[in-house]
């Protein structure tokens, strides 16, 4: 880290409200997470409209700058991994343009910005939905994973479960490296939506979302260093044994393969779907959606 850096930053309206510092324990998950991302800046805002698009906006500006007619180039900070919280994020954003729905006090809603190295990211918010499912479910029982993007709270007679999270992945290039935005969304607490949503209370009552982040970051962290060196077949057995959509009849918007069986994914993330003709067909994360079909109806 360079002389002068500040790790970690508190930015909120009022100051009534006092500093993040030691209700999010900045400082010391600071610590705990500079030696596996070198470098690291840790900011908690009390408001964004998303956490994601912020993290963008800066690369995006930081790339400019490298190209401006001064060419000065790209800075160290420039490449430094940022973790952004909001501790109420106002517009938040899903797969294919979808909104996120949050609450303050009842949510976690964070980005971390990172520059990954390796070519191929083929399966990488599989990796990252399997680093945050073993550290808020170490047991692998109640938390599953809907591909591509998904985590489910599993229940018994709820069939998958109901929706408890979800990640957002995008890539910006920086001069020569890409950097790769990773934005998760959780329900700590019950959060009133349209519809039925699940929270880590369900699991752990006591939960805060401060909690839930020091949770889980260590082992996202310790994740994506993994992917660095072994990409998504590092994690495809343990993908595995929480794949929800395993065995069970999909539809999807794949016009080659509207409907048939998944039947897992492959070493590079792809998920497999056999149609009733019994061919196997590869759909690939950002092309489609996959849910899973309705139960046949009774014959009377």
């Amino acid at each position: 880290m360079q002389a002068g850096a500040h790790p970690f930053v508190d930015r909120h309206a009022g100051a009534e409200h006092g500093g993040h510092h030691g209700t999010w324990g900045t400082q010391a998950l600071w610590e705990q997470l500079s030696p596996i991302l070198p470098g690291l800046s840790i900011e908690v805002v009390d408001r964004l409209p998303s956490t994601n698009a912020a993290l963008v906006d800066r690369l995006r500006e930081a790339s400019r700058g490298a190209r401006d007619s001064h060419g000065r180039g790209l800075r160290a900070d420039d490449l430094r991994p940022t973790l952004l919280v909001a501790i109420d994020q106002t517009h938040g954003r899903g797969r294919l343009g979808r909104n996120w729905q949050s609450s303050a006090g009842a949510s976690l809603t964070f980005s971390l910005s990172l520059a990954l190295e390796r070519a191929d990211w083929s399966g990488l918010s599989l990796a990252v939905g399997v680093a945050l499912a073993e550290a808020l479910d170490p047991s692998g029982l109640r938390i599953g994973l809907k591909w591509p993007n998904d985590l489910w709270l599993r229940q018994p007679g709820e069939g998958t479960g109901r929706k408890l999270g979800g990640i957002l992945i995008e890539a910006i290039g920086l001069g020569d490296h890409r950097i790769a935005v990773i934005g998760i969304g959780l329900n700590v607490q019950p959060v009133h939506l349209a519809e039925m949503a699940a929270s880590l209370s369900e699991i752990e009552p006591q939960l805060t979302p401060p909690a839930a982040l020091t949770r889980l970051m260590p082992s996202l962290a310790s994740a994506l260093a993994r992917f660095e060196r072994e990409g998504f077949a590092g994690f495809e057995a343990a993908y595995a044994q929480r794949d929800l959509l395993l065995g069970g009849q999909v539809v999807t918007t794949d016009a080659a393969c509207p409907r048939g069986e998944a039947i897992g994914v492959d070493a590079d993330g792809a998920l497999r779907v056999r149609d009733p003709a019994g061919t196997v067909h590869r759909i690939l994360s950002g092309e489609v959606s996959v849910r899973p079909a309705p139960a046949a109806e009774p014959r009377g």
